[in-house]
């Protein structure tokens, strides 16, 4: 294509899906350059830092550009053709195959990959390999919000309603997100909130940014938000705050949840949480005194062994006060990964088919199949969860294609993963650039980044958008879909895998229609003369018939179950997989910063970023720093069960005394998830990023570094 137009297009980065616009530069180590783009509603032409400099990993001086095979006599990846490359993985994964059956082959993708993408790669999987162990790091995302949104209304999106409806909200209560940092566009969603007179509760351990911005801060001990939401919804039984009218009318299961709320009165829940009971009846004031309200959480409550748990008790906190399916008013959760909704929609999950539905159902397998014009009975059955599928590279699972996943910085017990992935017998890795996974890879295959491609992603809203390609991909790189084309041909299927992304597109919205992520009535065009177009939009029976309008808002008038009503869920506390104890004393939680983003893999390779964030660090309380005598800036060690990580300190009185914090984004000696929990939600599978016990020590000076070495 030409290199010569503008593009409108939207960031690689977040679940906002920002839109810009890029425009050529002729310069090769920056060939587009990001131009504002105020007519996109979501981020009226606000880009954070992240975005703004995204075009600079299209740079050759940090990207791939020709495929690698690691040579038998040197042991060191060399480049190769696409030809020998290909057939390499071709034969890597039939030999395994031939030897071990389907399921010793394994595929990880990506919560970054496109809509076209996830729903090409588990046709690819379940067709091509046969296999049923397949997952992607958005179960690290929000798996556990899904699982509590499916059981509570019967259907899971992120935002059951668009950001702009925030501001309009009486009361918002944030749980465990500090989108200063992880989304800074949707900021002013907030800001906006508290000019129109609405009240903001923000959750977290930490005084972050977004938390400086609320009516009233909440710092439980991480691990107990489940013991907050059982505890607000007891103070709002036992002072008559329930709507009664909308539970009677709309809503089933109330008893139940509400006997497990009542187990939790507001000193027990004070000795658990450390929230005195003052604030938590004013929380309770604050949400039932506003005529409408929210509940937002983000990872914080969710990357817990009992994330879908948490989640539904915040659920039900909005059903008892008629705070759900009602204008301005809901629960919603905050997705992370720029397509953490949509690549979870279309089958590259586990238990999931194209459309959202679930594998194991005999309607969802038969009508999948029949799109794919194979026999429902031929499709694999569920498979192992993202942590699981890991855990088993090596023994059960003897080879891996991985996409888009750099699981060795960002899955919980890293260092045990990372010697999991070095006992393949074979691991293929598609990227963009060589990170830390696609370091140990047999074959590492160079893919076309967002600016050099076309696709789809789903926004935290719901919103279908169009990625536009604005300039060609360097000679020696191919798409994803080519990959997935070539590596097809090669094992024995030469239709079914189109290298076109309207055309992959117009194959789901076939595969997706009639299912909960009903996408058949959404076309590019739609989404280029509407600014994207919320799911579920099915399309009309015929050509005379309007064009189904999309969703904005769900459940206004009906809950996506089979009755239509809302699910209260009964749930009680429990403790976290790993408390704290006189070995392991403190807790740990992680998080991101504003300047980095995910595993680092992309936004490391960026100057600008890195002089703002250059590396990890460890956030502890100035009275925790005095107990063990370490000072600002100075090397801290911090153990886990499962490992010790190393990083300047950072003191600050913003953090709870009892708890320090990490940021996940590095490897090597400062990497947070050698040290997290893999305890998994026994629904979502979610593991416990966010807490975990471990103790300090003072960890010295740095070993010297040899007068050759790179820097980190």
């Amino acid at each position: 294509m030409s290199d010569l137009a503008t593009a409108p297009t939207h960031c690689p980065y977040c679940a906002l899906q920002c839109g810009m616009s890029l425009r050529p530069t002729g310069v090769p180590e920056m060939p587009v350059e990001v131009v504002e783009r105020t007519d996109f509603p979501v981020n009226r032409g606000a880009l954070c830092g992240k975005g703004r400099t995204a075009p600079a990993v299209l740079s050759s001086r940090v990207r791939l550009t020709e495929p690698l095979v690691r040579c038998p006599d040197t042991g060191r990846l060399v480049p190769a053709t696409w030809e020998e490359a290909l057939a390499a993985v071709a034969d890597g994964l039939r030999r395994t195959r031939a030897d071990h059956g389907p399921d010793a082959v394994g595929v990880f993708g990506g919560g970054g990959l496109t809509n076209e993408k996830a729903y090409l790669l588990g046709k690819f999987a379940r067709l091509v390999l046969a296999t049923s162990q397949i997952d992607y790091n958005g179960r690290f995302c929000m798996s556990s919000a899904a699982a509590a949104h499916n059981r509570a209304f019967g259907l899971d999106r992120g935002l059951p309603f668009p950001l702009v409806d925030i501001p309009q909200s009486g009361c918002v209560i944030l749980v465990g997100s500090n989108l200063a940092e992880t989304m800074p566009p949707a900021l002013r969603y907030l800001t906006e909130l508290k000019a129109n007179g609405g009240k903001l509760i923000v959750v977290d351990p930490r005084r972050t940014r977004t938390a400086e911005q609320a009516d009233l801060h909440l710092a439980p001990r991480p691990g107990t938000d489940l013991a907050l939401a059982l505890g607000l919804l007891h103070l709002v039984v036992a002072e008559g705050r329930t709507d009664e009218e909308f539970i009677a009318a709309r809503t089933d299961g109330w008893e139940a949840a509400r006997a497990g709320a009542m187990a939790h009165w507001p000193e027990h829940v004070e000795r658990i949480t450390g929230i005195p009971v003052p604030e938590l009846r004013e929380a309770v004031r604050m949400f039932c005194d506003a005529p409408s309200g929210m509940v937002l959480t983000a990872r914080g409550p969710e990357q817990q062994s009992k994330g879908t748990d948490t989640v539904g008790a915040w659920i039900n906190l909005c059903l008892a006060t008629g705070r759900a399916g009602r204008p301005y008013s809901g629960y919603g959760c905050l997705t992370g990964q720029g397509n953490g909704q949509g690549g979870r929609e279309h089958g590259q999950k586990a238990d999931q088919l194209p459309g959202y539905r679930k594998l194991d159902d005999p309607a969802a397998r038969a009508h999948v199949a029949g799109v794919w014009g194979v026999a429902p009975e031929s499709l694999p059955g569920p498979g192992r969860s993202a942590y699981e599928l890991l855990d088993a590279l090596g023994g059960e699972v003897k080879s891996l294609l991985l996409m888009g996943s750099n699981p060795v910085v960002s899955a919980p017990r890293a260092a045990h993963i990372e010697e999991r992935l070095r006992s393949l017998d074979f691991l293929a890795v598609a990227d963009v650039v060589l990170s830390e996974t696609a370091e140990l890879a047999d074959v590492v295959l160079p893919v076309t980044q967002w600016a050099e491609e076309t696709g789809t992603t789903t926004n935290l809203e719901g919103r279908v958008l169009l990625r536009r390609q604005a300039l060609t991909p360097p000679a020696g790189v191919r798409s994803d879909l080519q990959v997935m084309n070539g590596l097809a041909a090669l094992l024995g299927w030469e239709k079914g895998f189109p290298t076109d992304a309207e055309e992959v597109f117009a194959e789901l919205r076939r595969a997706s229609a009639g299912g909960p992520a009903d996408y058949s009535g959404i076309s590019y065009r739609r989404i280029q003369e509407e600014d994207g177009v919320f799911w579920p939009c099915p399309a009309e029976p015929d050509e005379t018939a309007p064009e189904h309008p999309g969703t904005p808002r769900l459940f206004l008038d009906r809950f996506a179950t089979s009755d239509g009503r809302a699910r209260f869920v009964p749930v009680v506390h429990r403790a976290a997989a790993e408390e704290t104890d006189a070995e392991y004393p403190v807790i740990l939680t992680t998080g991101r910063v504003v300047s980095q983003y995910q595993s680092g893999a992309q936004t490391r390779r960026v100057d600008e970023l890195n002089a703002a964030a250059p590396g990890s660090f460890v956030e502890l309380h100035p009275r925790l720093a005095e107990r063990l005598g370490v000072a600002d800036g100075e090397r801290v060690a911090v153990v886990s069960r499962r490992g010790r990580s190393v990083a300047p300190a950072r003191i600050t009185a913003t953090i709870r005394s009892d708890t320090v914090f990490m940021p996940f984004h590095w490897p090597g000696e400062g990497r947070a998830n050698t040290l997290t929990n893999p305890a998994l939600d026994p629904v979502s599978r979610m593991p416990e990023f966010k807490v975990c016990a471990v103790r300090l020590e003072p960890a010295g000076e740095p070993a010297p570094k040899a007068p050759d070495a790179p820097d980190a």
